[in-house]
């Protein structure tokens, strides 16, 4: 088991509540899985636009409550700012629900799992790469 603490992306919960069998396997190592907050959003509001509302909202909302939740502060607040600035200089927007992922991760020191590869234009975001279905 491993002992660092990882957070999970919107795209890689899903994967899991799909029982993509790599990604489920790979994410028994690690002892502690937090969610940004946005992303607790993401997911209840796919369940809610899902044509099986009621079934899928009950299956996020236990994965939610199966990790460690992380709310917005305002250190995710600053960090979400010094971000959102970089990348608008670059001329590089990316969704907004991400960069508040992004900081939330940068706020908290933790790495993110995800299979978006524009998270890699956000400095200093530490990133964890599992073995993959695809």
């Amino acid at each position: 088991m491993k002992n660092e603490p990882i957070a999970l992306d919107t795209n890689i919960v899903i994967d899991v509540l799909n029982n993509k069998k790599l990604i489920v396997e790979s994410l028994q190592d690690y002892r502690k899985i937090y969610l940004p907050i946005t992303v607790c959003g993401e997911l209840l509001f796919g369940a809610k636009n899902s044509a099986r509302h009621e079934a899928n909202e009950q299956r996020f909302r236990q994965f939610i409550q199966a990790c460690v939740v992380l709310n917005i502060n305002e250190l995710v607040a600053e960090e979400y700012a010094k971000i959102r600035k970089v990348l608008k200089d670059k001329g590089r927007p990316l969704p907004e629900n991400d960069i508040w992922i992004a900081a939330t991760c940068l706020a908290n020191d933790l790495p993110l799992v995800t299979h978006d590869r524009h998270f890699e234009m956000i400095e200093g975001l530490k990133r964890v790469k599992l073995i993959t279905d695809n």
